[in-house]
């Protein structure tokens, strides 16, 4: 099957779109889409998985609970150990950020 990562994206969605691109026992590869959203205030994604994101277009800032913060441009990438706990601070609010993450599930 082929696919372009730039195809179908809708101009300002009301919620980030999240889709999953390739999955397996171990993996799942996603593209993201946002529009100015971010994770609200005081919350933190906690993951049993591992996180490898990288932002495509667009712009973000990544906020780890120990006030670190990432600003993200086209090409920057970051990687989220299972369980770090980190929030999305913002996402460019004049064009897309598209996002493609993947994710590992640590070894038991």
């Amino acid at each position: 099957m082929k696919a372009n990562l730039f195809a179908d994206i809708p101009e300002k969605a009301e919620k980030e779109i999240i889709e999953i691109l390739a999955s397996g026992k171990k993996f799942r590869v996603e593209r993201i889409i946002s529009n100015g959203q971010s994770t609200p205030e005081n919350n933190w994604y906690d993951q049993d998985e591992s996180e490898w994101v990288i932002v495509v277009e667009g712009g973000a800032v990544i906020e780890y609970q120990e006030d670190e913060f990432f600003e993200m441009f086209p090409g920057d990438y970051i990687f989220i150990p299972a369980h770090k706990k980190h929030r999305v601070k913002s996402t460019s609010l004049d064009e897309e950020t598209i996002w493609l993450a993947f994710f590992v599930m640590d070894e038991d």
